[in-house]
């Protein structure tokens, strides 16, 4: 059975579920979290407190936004790429017919890759999530 639990809880030792602990502050739970340490050592400030700013380690776009991306980041003055940056080809491709559908963006983010220094991933050749999952980890 699922129980739906509509307000913040304390996990303890990943089975016990508590509303309260006395142990320690939500701020103190919150810190002691996977996701927090993961995001914490991403920041670039390194300090404490609510607020993060985040380096990344790569970047994953797909053929429907990366023409956009890029664009956004040309009129900005992108010189390089700052940061590996993989372009999957696997949303505007019709498969099933052995053709895409905007070929033209495919032309662009292969120029981009090689101008910028991103990773351009062919059309058919894998899907972005995957991509990300066994190529970027």
């Amino acid at each position: 059975m699922v129980e739906l639990i509509n307000h913040g809880v304390y996990l303890l030792n990943g089975t016990e579920i508590r509303d309260n602990y006395q142990g320690m502050t939500p701020d103190e739970a919150r810190e002691n979290t996977i996701t927090y340490g993961i995001l914490r050592s991403h920041d670039v400030d390194g300090g404490k407190g609510n607020k993060m700013r985040i380096r990344f380690d790569a970047m994953m776009s797909h053929d429907i936004t990366y023409v956009g991306i890029i664009q956004t980041a040309r009129a900005s003055g992108l010189e390089e790429f700052p940061l590996p940056y993989a372009m999957t080809n696997c949303h505007n491709s019709l498969c099933a017919v052995g053709g895409t559908i905007n070929e033209d963006d495919h032309v662009f983010g292969l120029s981009a890759a090689k101008k910028y220094g991103g990773i351009y991933v062919p059309a058919n050749q894998a899907v972005i999530h995957q991509y990300a999952r066994e190529m970027m980890v």
